[in-house]
């Protein structure tokens, strides 16, 4: 990668441009030069388009064809770190690096032109100009000469003072008023950066100073901090991060979810007194670009964001914590496929950089890295204040069984009668959306698909609908059965969190209900409002997914009610023990919060599985070291290497025939010993009407992994309407 390098008028320079050809392509530096991480405006045919400096010209193409760059932008240039972070993630998940660029540049127009606003305030010689007073006039003018020297948009001005535009508008013309257009791309508040205001345990003192002193050093580590649920990891990070941004650094804290945003927001204006910087698809584009310029000019010190965030050009980033690390949902599952976690070890490493990851369930990996001293471990063994873990119970379902459609059992409801007369909350858990994942005919046994997927539609009641989770397609009730043409035939087949809901309203019709789901609550601002109004009592009863997993404070929640907790261990995922563990922990972990005793029922029909003994037992590091052991036998990751391949195309015939090709033409993985598995059809082998053909190549932790998979790849070349796409560690097998 080439440094500070400077190019003078005529000379070859290489752009990178975020179009799909994954080259540099050669223009001859404008008048003035150019230097390396400038972003430019070249033409590529008959369009515009933005690039990047990355190198010297290569020389390689006719020199009568090469044009001159159009022009330098007025934008601050990419660091080199930047740029070397872009090409270590192309080479290690085998993306092109247009592709990553791209994604530097994601909900950023470097064009745009920046959002203006008109503000009114008093000019500096008004009294010579103010001759016509009248009782309104005067009402304004004082009330701006009260506000010393600030300024108003029209609206403001009218709200606070209780005129009318006409008003105002008299005052702009005399002259007593100026009218002047401002730009609203300002940096964002400074921070209050003081000791917490809240009082830390011992415990919590000890750990904080430890993570201060890593930030302080302003070198590369990476500390995982685990935390039990309750242990207070976020107050203690955040005092890492008061130590960061007291140097005058830049911090980035990722959140697994947009969800949890507003709540974590909330938390930090308390602690600083004022807002962060957000990134995530739930802010318009022009807070968007505010955030971009102002991390790149260094005045965005602290962002607040979900993984694309670890792509911002951040100008002294010294600090990246990745809070709940253990999530499935800091794995990028289209376009570049990436883990935000591993990503931000290695952003963090090209900085000389912290990293926190934090979890009270941490992933495997983290915890083996942890375990041989690669990463740095500080543990939170006990609750902040009075609060006790959760007592852990299994009902055993083989037992206690249930009527038809019914999946509450009545040790569960009995608890929860009792939770409510002593006026405490309770909540559900089951890890399924919509109201039912089978629509079946009664009569032929027919089963409702999608359309374009191999994947059965979800019934969802309160929208009135049946929905593919694979591609989003949608469609009204079905009343006819196509297959048999029998009426009214159709029965749904199992529960999801919307049938959970109906069958707890009728068991408990007096209880006020709340639903935490990310299909009926998929905003910030929605998920706020209804966690405030569990918060402070409004809720007795909890139906929650996924969501309600994640990171949540319920001072009044004492029972959590896990229905079908074996769901996660059905199937071959290799993570299949290990995620059920994370995720049944960490819903029990929301019960006793406070000074309230906490219990965590769960129904199970394998008590005896391995996964439910850890879990009863609460030897967390038995069931890491058992995990491990197992995944070092079978030279899986965190041990060995995988990469999935997919093939996919509207033709069968056509991509089966290159995925069997790829099957054949394995040499160049056979140089590193690795294995090749399949083809096959993916599990979901059909998703928006492109067939999809799976293999899986496995091999020992070699560094010519990646350079392997390119050169067995680029053996086969694609037709145009066939795809191939490369996961390297992949999360999911569908």
């Amino acid at each position: 990668m080439e440094k500070n390098i400077f190019f003078i008028e005529g000379e070859l320079v290489g752009v990178l441009t975020t179009e799909p050809i994954n080259r540099f392509l050669d223009y001859y530096a404008p008048i003035g030069g150019v230097s390396v991480g400038d972003f430019v405006e070249v033409n590529l045919g008959p369009r515009k388009v933005i690039g990047c400096v990355w190198s010297k010209g290569s020389g390689e193409y006719d020199s009568a064809k090469i044009k001159q760059i159009n022009r330098v932008l007025d934008i601050t240039p990419m660091k080199q770190e930047m740029r070397s972070f872009l090409c270590r993630v192309s080479n290690y998940t085998l993306s092109p690096l247009s592709g990553m660029l791209r994604l530097a540049l994601r909900g950023n127009s470097l064009l745009y032109k920046p959002a203006t606003r008109k503000v009114h305030f008093l000019s500096k010689d008004y009294k010579l100009k103010f001759v016509r007073k009248t009782v309104l006039r005067l009402q304004v003018v004082n009330y701006l000469k009260q506000q010393l020297g600030k300024s108003f948009s029209l609206k403001e001005l009218i709200l606070f003072t209780g005129v009318s535009r006409s008003v105002i508008k008299g005052l702009i013309d005399n002259q007593v008023l100026v009218e002047k257009t401002i730009f609203v791309d300002l940096s964002f508040p400074k921070f209050t950066i003081g000791p917490t205001r809240k009082k830390l345990s011992a415990e919590q003192l000890l750990i904080a100073k430890k993570l201060k002193l890593t930030v302080k050093n302003k070198i590369y580590t990476t500390t995982l901090l685990k935390g039990v649920t309750g242990s207070g990891k976020t107050e203690v990070y955040l005092e890492a991060v008061a130590e960061c941004l007291n140097n005058g650094d830049q911090v980035l804290v990722l959140l697994p979810e947009i969800a949890l945003t507003s709540t974590f927001i909330d938390r930090v204006e308390e602690r600083f007194d004022s807002r962060p910087a957000e990134w995530h698809s739930g802010i318009s584009k022009t807070e968007k670009n505010r955030c971009w310029k102002m991390v790149a000019s260094g005045n965005a010190k602290l962002v607040v964001g979900a993984r694309s965030a670890l792509y911002l050009p951040f100008k002294n980033l010294k600090l990246i914590v990745v809070d709940e690390e253990h999530d499935s949902s800091y794995k990028q599952e289209d376009g570049i496929l990436y883990n935000a976690r591993d990503m931000a070890v290695l952003r963090a490493s090209l900085n000389s950089a912290s990293v926190i990851l934090a979890s009270a369930t941490p992933s495997l990996e983290t915890w083996v890295n942890a375990n041989d001293g690669k990463y740095n471990r500080l543990d939170l063994t006990h609750r902040y204040g009075a609060s006790e873990l959760p007592k852990i119970s299994f009902i055993d379902m083989r037992e206690d069984a249930l009527p038809s459609n019914k999946w509450i059992s009545q040790k569960l409801i009995d608890a929860m009668n009792l939770n409510l007369d002593k006026g405490e909350q309770s909540l559900l858990f089951i890890n399924r959306r919509g109201y039912a994942p089978v629509t079946m005919c009664k009569v032929c046994g027919f089963q409702v698909g999608c359309e374009k997927c191999d994947a059965r539609m979800v019934l969802h009641n309160f929208k009135n609908k049946l929905m593919c989770h694979q591609c989003g397609e949608s469609k009204d009730l079905v009343k006819l059965c196509p297959k048999c043409e029998a009426s009214d035939s159709f029965d749904a087949i199992g529960p999801g969190i919307e049938r959970l809901a109906e069958e707890t309203s009728a068991i408990f019709p007096k209880a006020r209900l709340a639903i935490l789901s990310s299909d009926l609550v998929n905003t910030s601002k929605s998920v706020k409002k209804l966690i405030d109004n569990i918060i402070n009592g409004s809720v007795d009863i909890i139906v929650g997914t996924q969501l309600v997993a994640k990171g949540h404070n319920f001072p009044l929640l004492s029972l959590v009610g896990v229905i079908d907790a074996d769901l996660g261990l059905q199937g071959g995922d290799l993570r299949a023990a290990e995620r059920t563990f994370q995720l049944i922990k960490q819903v029990s972990g929301r019960a006793g919060r406070a000074n309230k005793k906490g219990l965590a029922l769960l129904q199970t029909y394998q008590p005896d599985h391995p996964v439910m003994t850890a879990i009863l037992t609460g030897d967390e590091e038995k069931f890491w070291s058992s995990e491990a052991t197992q995944r070092k036998l079978a030279g899986v990751p965190p041990f060995g290497r995988m990469a999935g391949i997919v093939v996919s195309g509207a033709d069968l015939s056509q991509v089966n025939t290159i995925a069997t090709q790829l099957a054949i033409k394995c040499e160049p993985l056979k140089k590193i010993n690795a294995l090749v598995y399949g083809p096959a059809d993916a599990p979901i082998s059909r998703i928006r009407g492109r067939h999809r053909i799976r293999l899986l190549v496995k091999a020992a932790k070699v560094k010519d992994f990646q350079k392997a998979l390119t050169m067995w790849i680029d053996q086969i070349k694609l037709p145009g309407n066939v795809r191939l796409t490369v996961d390297i560690d992949p999360q999911t097998f569908f």
